[in-house]
């Protein structure tokens, strides 16, 4: 069989997908990046915001004429609103042969079976552990230098705009062995860069508890030490911790590890304690600026990128301002900015959505320009000095050139040279810089 996956969503989703399909050729079929050679078409969804939604219900509305012309397609949709909608949608979408929830996700091969064998419509939204440990086969293309691990999956947070606790269920942690025997695979085949991943990484091994680890435990950089101990891994990155779980243990492993990127993902949503009070983030802004801090005092390289909400319900002109000004302060490096839009089933749904959306759309542009020059500023204050990136590959843009990534996160592109493999850490002199991207040539090369 023939199978077509489409992704939609967080990096979450894009490993279901990545851990599904390696489970699918396993069995025998074939993965297809054409919708017209497909005999399954499989959507793997997000509910996090409503465009994603809408867009992937539009896009899977559409498929009505591809059953039309090949009556024997399986059309499936798997993934978090699967899980938030489940039945409704195959009675809005007729021509829908299955939904598979987020729990459930391991068992996607023995229902598309069965599916091709009696052509029944399934539902299935149900709740399993066996989700995180079943899902650890990988699909990669061949010279890969990089795979993800999921390492925790849900989450007991609540925040007040969010529906991933409705649709990923509590937070449940894999066994560490499971989690290092998948790495020493990985590298085993090459890979050389690791991405773990959770929607609280730093909770991992504390069982949902909410309450931020004692200054001296720390599951989680047990887990950071375990794996830097892994020969022919060459980094560590993980997304995303919720930031108040970044105590000294924590610190201290990411401080003394050089494998461990220089580089954070630490969600702010706002600068304003009022709106954070109502988003449900148990933190101020204060303290928000003193881990940053924590973390720059021993790494003063750190680079930093967050996730921002702007026009938040009861968000003011000095909300706005704060959270503005707290983002300067710090100086992110990247930033993903969003537009509040409500989210059904979460709390902050049932109030009014009462802020504009051209005041929306105002304060998210400000936010944008503001990050631009951070952006071209902290590139050219680059040029001249030299780096060490992991080599990609052939730059999709310019395919004369290799492109890398820096321990902090930014792109390089460099000439190639022979004997370079993909994997390489490569020493480059950074000569110029572009609007996101530095340009450099090699200045020393590691295997």
């Amino acid at each position: 069989m023939k199978v077509y996956i489409k992704t939609y969503g967080c990096q979450m989703n894009e490993r279901d997908s990545e851990a599904l399909a390696g489970m699918l050729t396993a069995r025998g079929h074939e993965i297809t990046d054409s919708e017209t050679e497909a005999d399954a078409m499989i959507f793997n969804t997000c509910s996090v915001r409503d465009q994603a939604e809408r867009k992937a219900v539009g896009k899977i509305g559409f498929m009505k004429k591809n059953k039309q012309v090949k009556p024997h397609l399986i059309i499936g949709v798997i993934g978090c609103m699967a899980q938030r909608r489940g039945e409704e949608l195959l009675e809005t979408l007729p021509h829908l042969d299955f939904v598979l929830g987020t729990g459930k996700l391991q068992t996607l091969p023995d229902l598309l079976e069965s599916i091709a064998g009696d052509r029944r419509r399934v539902s299935e939204t149900g709740e399993s552990a066996e989700v995180l440990t079943g899902m650890g086969a990988h699909w990669m293309p061949e010279q890969s230098w990089g795979a993800q691990i999921a390492i925790t999956r849900g989450c007991n947070r609540f925040c007040s705009y969010c529906i991933v606790p409705y649709v990923r269920g509590r937070e449940i942690s894999r066994d560490a062995a499971d989690i290092l025997e998948e790495a020493r695979m990985l590298v085993s085949r090459g890979i050389r860069e690791i991405l773990l991943l959770g929607q609280n990484v730093a909770a991992y091994g504390l069982g949902g508890d909410l309450n931020p680890p004692r200054p001296g435990y720390s599951p989680f950089g047990d887990l950071l030490e375990q794996l830097a101990e892994i020969d022919g891994l060459h980094r560590i990155r993980f997304t995303s911790p919720y930031p108040t779980y970044f105590n000294d243990r924590l610190i201290d492993v990411i401080a003394s590890e050089p494998k461990i990127c220089r580089c954070i993902h630490l969600p702010l949503q706002s600068g304003s304690d009022p709106v954070l009070k109502r988003m449900n983030r148990q933190y101020t802004a204060a303290r928000y600026e003193e881990i940053v801090a924590a973390l720059r005092e021993r790494m003063p390289e750190m680079a930093f990128s967050t996730d921002v909400i702007v026009g938040f319900p009861g968000e003011t002109d000095e909300d706005f301002v704060r959270t503005r000004d707290l983002m300067n302060r710090v100086g992110f490096d990247n930033a993903f900015i969003f537009k509040y839009s409500p989210r059904p089933g979460t709390r902050s749904a049932a109030g009014e959505d009462n802020v504009p959306q051209a005041v929306k759309e105002e304060r998210n542009r400000l936010l944008l320009e503001d990050l631009a020059a951070r952006t071209a500023a902290k590139l050219q204050a680059m040029v001249g000095t030299e780096t060490e990136v992991l080599a990609e590959g052939p730059s999709r843009r310019m395919p004369e050139r290799w492109t890398g990534r820096t321990g902090t996160g930014r792109t390089v592109n460099f000439p190639p040279f022979p004997g370079i493999a993909v994997g390489d850490l490569v020493k480059l002199k950074l000569l110029r810089a572009g609007n996101i991207a530095l340009y450099g040539e090699v200045a020393g090369h590691q295997s």
